[in-house]
């Protein structure tokens, strides 16, 4: 088995390629853009697709498609039970933080996340390839969905004031407030915390995730820290994909809201808070 970090630095990876079998079986995982990625991208690296992660229904479309979908997807990319992955995107981390989301909810928990993504790798001057990097398919087969990685709609709603409970809301602060609606409904759910995924990002260090024991500090400081089980979501689980990843690395116990804002705005049951953050 690969031994790499949960948080993988671009010039530790850069520093173990070309990658060769007795490091054991490494999967480079790239959902920039697809132009982007044939122009330029990490020797070895395989493209996905972010929209085949979805199911993208409405309203709803930031949920999981069915175990079928999935079992084709990993198989395409040569997915198998001791692969590593490497997991990387052109955002800072979005789409990366939900494919390990993805990762987690089928099993497969050998995984890291590569800093800053192919934006820090390009500005780091490292080494490319053009064109599509083709892998033999595997055959891998999804079985039971592991759900301790996620929470839904009624979990929340049983779980809204309690003390060892947090919401971590990665959308705008417009859409937070209520001021900008995408759903039926603009608000945020009863005791939410609002920290927006892009400021999580070091725009002066190729988008790697801001300092660690900083970032630490200002979520404790906001009501988010290790005590609690942490949901974390936005409007279809992409922006809360990096804020996912960043309670992974910074072992929180942090939960996927899949059905984000997208069902918790458009069911007129659910409990609904407007306003700036406190």
């Amino acid at each position: 088995m690969a031994d790499f970090p949960l948080l993988l630095e671009p010039e530790a990876l850069a520093a173990q390629l070309p990658l060769t079998p007795a490091q054991g079986k490494v999967l480079i995982i790239e959902q920039a853009k697809y132009e982007d990625y044939l122009q330029q991208h990490i020797t070895g690296a395989v493209h996905l697709d972010f929209k085949r992660l979805q199911c993208s229904g409405q309203p709803v479309p930031g949920k999981l498609p069915p175990v079928e979908q999935l079992s084709e997807v990993f198989s395409e990319l040569g997915l198998t039970p001791d692969t590593h992955v490497i997991c990387s995107d052109d955002e800072g981390g979005g789409w990366a933080g939900r494919l390990i989301w993805v990762l987690d909810m089928i099993g497969h928990q050998h995984y890291s996340y590569l800093n800053g993504g192919i934006v820090a790798w390009r500005e780091a001057g490292l080494p490319t390839e053009s064109g599509e990097h083709k892998v033999q398919a595997s055959g891998y087969q999804v079985g039971a969905l592991h759900h301790e990685f996620a929470l839904d709609k009624d979990q929340i709603i049983a779980r809204i004031g309690q003390p060892d409970f947090a919401i971590w809301d990665a959308r705008s602060a417009a859409e937070y407030s209520g001021e900008k609606v995408i759903s039926q409904r603009g608000g945020h759910i009863p005791g939410a915390v609002n920290y927006e995924w892009t400021l999580g990002m070091d725009k002066s260090r190729g988008l790697r995730i801001n300092e660690l024991n900083g970032f630490r500090q200002l979520l404790a400081e906001m009501g988010i820290d290790s005590s609690k089980e942490i949901a974390t979501h936005c409007q279809t689980h992409h922006r809360s994909g990096f804020t996912y990843l960043v309670g992974k690395i910074l072992g929180l116990n942090i939960k996927g809201y899949a059905g984000s804002w997208s069902e918790w705005g458009n069911d007129p049951a659910t409990p609904v808070s407007t306003g700036s953050q406190p």
